[in-house]
């Protein structure tokens, strides 16, 4: 009965992002006014952020045209006859989030049957706490969702596989992010054209 319940608030909580949640179209006029004005998503606005914020509108804007999907998997992934919604909870400050939202516009832009929506983290907090990443409120964070049944069929966030592999090698090494790190996770990101991304993704669209 506590499982049922469960369940019936997630689906409660899911549903009520969704209303107001935003297109990938969207959320770029957003972060591409909120740069402009140099301001970032979020009722905290300090220059870091809205530095972040920039900087991220540079990087998306460059993914959008350079990110490519491979001739085979574009076949596999047009080939998904279930209808399915990935929710995503994000900010224009994250540079994670800039790194990879626009791979999975790229995806969801080869099949009409899989949909993409944008959620603000901080104006979102119940679902960010029903879905946190090892105890820990990381974005981005997707939850991928049958829209039949409005079932959940799984989560992806905060990193791509190897990114996470070097962001917790970082941590136990040094303890924390030296400019060095960052710079050598950015380089990574450049490299891997979003590659490790798109595999990570397949799996949510019973591609595995």
């Amino acid at each position: 009965m506590e499982q049922k319940s469960e369940t019936l608030v997630d689906h409660q909580i899911i549903n009520q992002s969704l209303e107001k949640s935003m297109s990938y179209d969207e959320y770029r006029q957003l972060t591409a006014k909120l740069a402009a004005d140099g301001l970032s998503t979020g009722s905290v606005q300090n220059d870091n952020l809205s530095n972040y914020t920039a900087l991220n509108e540079r990087r998306m804007k460059r993914l959008d045209k350079t990110i490519k999907i491979v001739p085979e998997i574009a076949s596999k992934i047009e080939g998904v006859d279930r209808k399915i919604t990935w929710l995503v909870l994000t900010e224009s400050w994250c540079g994670d989030a800039a790194q990879t939202l626009p791979v999975m516009n790229k995806i969801v832009n080869l099949n009409s049957n899989i949909s993409l929506r944008l959620v603000l983290r901080d104006d979102n907090m119940e679902l960010m706490e029903r879905f946190l990443t090892n105890g820990a409120m990381a974005i981005p964070k997707l939850i991928a969702l049958d829209d039949a049944s409005g079932e959940i069929i799984g989560e992806w966030g905060s990193r791509p596989t190897i990114a996470r592999k070097m962001v917790q090698e970082q941590k136990e090494k040094v303890g924390e992010f030296t400019p060095e790190f960052i710079e050598e996770l950015q380089q990574w990101y450049n490299k891997d054209k979003g590659q490790n991304t798109i595999q990570d993704l397949l799996p949510l669209l019973f591609l595995e």
